[in-house]
């Protein structure tokens, strides 16, 4: 019995030390989020002078929005904005490759929608004309610097998806679909890899890199 004993302590003390080592990797998933996009900037053609022109049938733009739940709202004064924070978004194309990177604010209570083809595509790092397809890696963060962000909760999200119907390009019909943005676990390896990778592309990027902002509350 003493050895049965001895052994049920060694496997329980393992236990615990698996434990405490699993629990160091895993992140935190109320400050990280994920999605995908496709089909992005195929609704025109470039024609020789370099102007984009509409195609009939062309695929629709995809929208992420995001909401502002109040987790960090203090009891400020009526008209003070308090509990602001600042979607830190990460967009990579189909190679895995860093295209921009910038920080929305979305006050408490807010709504934050970002165009996929007119704010997230279109200032890309390698100055691409088009990026059709990739993934979106969004971080809710306390300060408005994508380069240095403070991962903190607050935000939650969701993406229209434009779902091609054919095996030719640019063909219509497409189909919209929306999902919730996919909670992730954030590990500080990661959070350092999107913060370097950002202030890499910026810096190197020349003036592109840096996806724009839409005003608060300013749907479409």
């Amino acid at each position: 019995m003493k050895k049965f004993g001895v052994v049920l302590f060694m496997l329980a003390l393992a236990l615990m030390l698996t434990g405490n080592a699993l629990a160091q990797n895993v992140g935190d998933n109320s400050v990280y989020f994920v999605t995908y996009y496709s089909n992005a900037n195929t609704a025109g053609i470039t024609d020789a002078k370099g102007v984009k022109r509409a195609v009939a049938g062309g695929a629709p733009d995809a929208v992420i929005r995001i909401v502002n739940d109040g987790d960090q709202a203090t009891s400020a004064p009526e008209g003070v904005e308090n509990g602001p924070l600042w979607a830190d978004f990460y967009v990579f194309n189909d190679s895995e490759e860093l295209e921009s990177c910038c920080a929305c604010l979305v006050t408490a209570d807010g709504l934050l929608s970002e165009s996929v083809n007119e704010q997230l595509t279109s200032n890309e790092i390698t100055a691409r004309s088009e990026i059709s397809r990739g993934v979106i890696k969004i971080v809710s963060s306390s300060t408005n610097d994508p380069t240095n962000p403070t991962a903190t909760p607050g935000l939650r999200g969701w993406a229209t998806h434009i779902q091609a119907t054919t095996n030719v390009p640019e063909t219509a019909p497409f189909y919209v679909t929306e999902t919730p943005l996919a909670d992730s676990n954030l590990g500080k390896i990661e959070l350092s890899n999107l913060a370097t990778s950002c202030s890499y592309g910026l810096t190197l990027g020349s003036g592109y890199g840096l996806c724009s902002c839409t005003p608060e509350d300013y749907d479409f």
